[in-house]
């Protein structure tokens, strides 16, 4: 049996206030990376964790959204993006199990690493469609994974070392856990007021909330080194 899909990181969506929003989370005690701009014209910082990130999603002010799929994305927490290994093979499963997925696409971006220049290589697998409205999510393999993952962009002076959860809300609960127990390939379980997945790093759980028009994203909890957790406070 193959070890659970892993969940590789969250989006913040910024839009075009990157700058203005950035320090917002350097005075909580996360370290960023250096500002980056993929190929496709969005840009990026990171809050780089245990086997997961942070992604402060944008693109240049003044300037229109760089990708269709972004172009309407709420501020805040508004994307999941899961862990492949095998683009290719996860696209064949996607479109197998009738998902509408686009074919793999390569994204990259320069990249800054302890001084050199280097250019980080990621494959992934976008849907044309979304499996639940209201939750963008895609899978993403990393080609150069030393360019995300640098020990020195990993020290947060707030401690915060991984993703403990990440938390949905629903009107109907079970129906979105189990759309995204076949998106990941992980069992969805009831779970208190909800439904849980676990994948291999973190946990998942969608909250049932009668008064939620779509799904959406709630809340993202750290964990840090000492143990304590909190939620993330993105501040838009």
């Amino acid at each position: 049996m193959s070890d659970p899909t892993e969940f590789d990181h969250a989006v913040v969506m910024v839009r075009d206030r990157l700058d203005a929003v950035a320090p917002h989370f350097e005075r909580q005690g996360f370290r960023l990376s250096d500002l980056a701009v993929h190929n496709l014209g969005s840009c990026n910082r990171l809050i780089v964790l245990d086997s997961t990130y942070i992604e402060l999603l944008g693109w240049p002010p003044g300037a229109p959204p760089a990708r269709k799929e972004i172009a309407d994305s709420p501020f805040g927490l508004e994307a999941l993006v899961f862990r492949t290994h095998d683009a290719e093979g996860t696209y064949r499963r996607l479109r197998d199990a009738g998902y509408a997925v686009n074919p793999v696409q390569e994204l990259t971006r320069p990249a800054q690493v302890d001084g050199r220049e280097m250019q980080a290589r990621f494959h992934t697998v976008r849907f044309a469609q979304q499996p639940v409205p209201g939750i963008r999510m895609y899978f993403c393999r990393h080609l150069t994974p030393e360019c995300v993952w640098a020990p020195s962009l990993m020290a947060h002076a707030n401690g915060a070392l991984r993703i403990h959860r990440i938390e949905a809300r629903a009107a109907d609960a079970e129906a979105v856990a189990r759309q995204l127990a076949l998106v990941t390939d992980v069992a969805a379980e009831p779970a208190g007021d909800g439904w849980d997945l676990t994948l291999g790093n973190m946990r998942l759980h969608v909250a049932a909330d009668a008064g939620a028009a779509q799904p959406v994203l709630s809340a993202l909890v750290l964990e840090n080194r000492d143990g304590a957790r909190h939620t993330l406070n993105t501040g838009l």
